[in-house]
């Protein structure tokens, strides 16, 4: 392989930490990412409400409080 043909190094900035996969996993990184970026914005949870509800009800819909009770069990 030619100096021109090698693969560019991975930066690992680019890489997903262990907390960005998890989240993931979830199905609800969109409404995660949503709820944080209001606190970030606010900082007060409270004016935080329908992003919280949306990550509340996308975290039910997708099993995972049913899935974190078995991975305690």
């Amino acid at each position: 392989m030619s100096e021109h043909e090698k693969k560019p190094a991975t930066d690992p900035e680019d890489e997903p930490d262990a907390w960005d996969v998890r989240i993931e996993k979830t199905g609800c990184a969109e409404e995660n990412t949503k709820l944080n970026d209001c606190f970030f914005e606010t900082k007060d949870w409270r004016k935080c409400k329908d992003e919280m509800e949306a990550f509340k009800k996308c975290w039910a819909a997708k099993g995972n409080a049913q899935r974190v009770a078995e991975r305690k069990a």
